[in-house]
């Protein structure tokens, strides 16, 4: 188990790295595809995390990593199934894997500062729903 909370504290500290520029960036006064684009790549970044967390808890527990593809949707569901996350937390989590796939797949000139705000402004509420459910797993086994 030690070793399962020092790959996610490593995890997590670049998350809170990744933060601090996601801050930074959403700052700046007028944001042109430039900003647009770190604050899209930023909030992309944390929701890989989350991920690449959920991938670490599943590898130490023994439980597969979804590999199909709809992998991103299924290890949500997997993460959901087995108690890693709420229903609520996984909803919200929902949102961002929408997003991921819409970042991944789209051009930097099609993000609007507009859809990006909420996502940008719930993130940090949603990250520490997800630390503290975590946290919550790990310490009932």
């Amino acid at each position: 188990m030690d070793r399962l909370k020092i790959e996610l504290m490593a995890e997590q500290e670049l998350i809170a790295k990744t933060f601090l520029l996601l801050h930074e960036a959403w700052q700046r006064p007028h944001k042109n595809e430039v900003e647009l684009a770190a604050i899209a790549s930023f909030l992309h970044n944390v929701y890989n995390g989350i991920e690449n967390i959920l991938k670490r808890i599943f590898k130490f527990k023994g439980i597969a990593i979804p590999s199909s593809s709809s992998s991103h949707k299924d290890l949500l569901d997997t993460a959901l199934n087995i108690g890693i996350i709420s229903p609520a937390l996984a909803e919200q989590l929902n949102t961002y894997r929408g997003f991921r796939h819409f970042f991944v797949h789209a051009y930097v000139l099609m993000l609007d500062e507009e859809q990006l705000l909420p996502l940008a402004n719930n993130l940090p509420t949603v990250w520490h729903q997800f630390e503290d459910e975590i946290e919550a797993f790990i310490n009932h086994d």
